[in-house]
């Protein structure tokens, strides 16, 4: 099992729009991916898969996290894909999300076509069918797998449901407590209603509480609610510091701050809150 984290905001930006590439890297997402998979016209993959190699190429800022996901390894155009990506001149070494994850034998799929020496990407698997619920024990604990990515569009559309919170809290719950339990990085489905920002913000602050770590997002419009929703506050950051701070002194023993009662849960949980915000600048809040 691999242990790349990238919490935050993921941003999805189409193959086959080449011109989109250097916004997509200078956006300020935590992870920009490149797709392969649904957004890409089944006329025009083929062109795509070619061309993002030029994704990897170009320059991108230092610490910014690069993937693609490509189609299911259990299909043609996966195939297609990992045999491409296996042959770029600058391959992924972040990410590769496999979509419509069923079985850990789809991530090893990917890793016999990817895996070289010296080379081995992080593998995120999307999770989008009831089969891929029922098959999490499994699936978290693959020997290569980096992460789980939820896409509510494919599970909705399986079951014949919405996609609206209520709909998808079975899976979601689900999800992060496979995750949490296989000590692997959980992140949020997009949210598809463009023009719809506070809906937008509801549900990712709702997947927040719930214990995902980031959210991706399909549109430049929808990066700065989700920044906010997972960018803890300066108050946020200032609690952990003096939690750990008491815990420190205190030697381990159980503390008193802000009049809380403070053990190692959330010693451990305070820790974790300032290793993720290492390197970014807290947000400010009005109350």
């Amino acid at each position: 099992m691999q242990t790349l984290a990238p919490a935050g905001v993921w941003f999805v930006t189409p193959g086959h729009h080449f011109a989109r590439f250097p916004a997509a890297h200078g956006c300020g997402a935590d992870v920009a991916l490149v797709d392969l998979e649904d957004s890409v016209p089944a006329v025009v993959k083929p062109e795509a898969r070619q061309g993002a190699a030029a994704f990897f190429a170009a320059p991108t800022a230092a610490g910014r996290v690069l993937g693609v996901r490509i189609s299911s390894p259990t299909t043609r155009d996966g195939i297609l894909d990992l045999a491409a990506i296996a042959d770029y001149p600058v391959r992924p070494d972040d990410i590769v999300l496999v979509p419509k994850v069923e079985s850990a034998r789809d991530l090893e799929i990917a890793a016999g076509a990817l895996d070289a020496p010296g080379y081995t990407p992080h593998l995120y698997a999307l999770i989008e069918t009831p089969r891929a619920i029922e098959e999490l024990p499994s699936i978290v604990r693959a020997e290569r797998i980096a992460g789980v990515v939820f896409g509510t569009a494919d599970y909705a559309t399986v079951l014949g449901c919405s996609t609206r919170w209520e709909a998808m809290l079975h899976a979601r719950s689900a999800l992060v407590t496979s995750a949490a339990a296989a000590g692997i990085c959980v992140i949020d489905s997009p949210y598809f209603d463009l023009d719809d920002l506070d809906g937008l913000r509801n549900e990712a602050e709702r997947a927040r509480d719930l214990g995902f770590a980031g959210k991706c997002c399909v549109h430049p419009r929808q990066l700065p609610v989700v920044t906010n929703v997972f960018t803890p506050t300066v108050k946020d950051v200032a609690a952990a510091r003096a939690i750990v701070a008491a815990a420190d002194e205190a030697g381990g023993r159980i503390v008193r701050v802000e009049g809380q009662m403070i053990g190692p849960p959330m010693v451990k949980a305070a820790r974790a809150l300032l290793a993720r915000v290492d390197g970014r600048t807290p947000r400010e809040v009005s109350a």
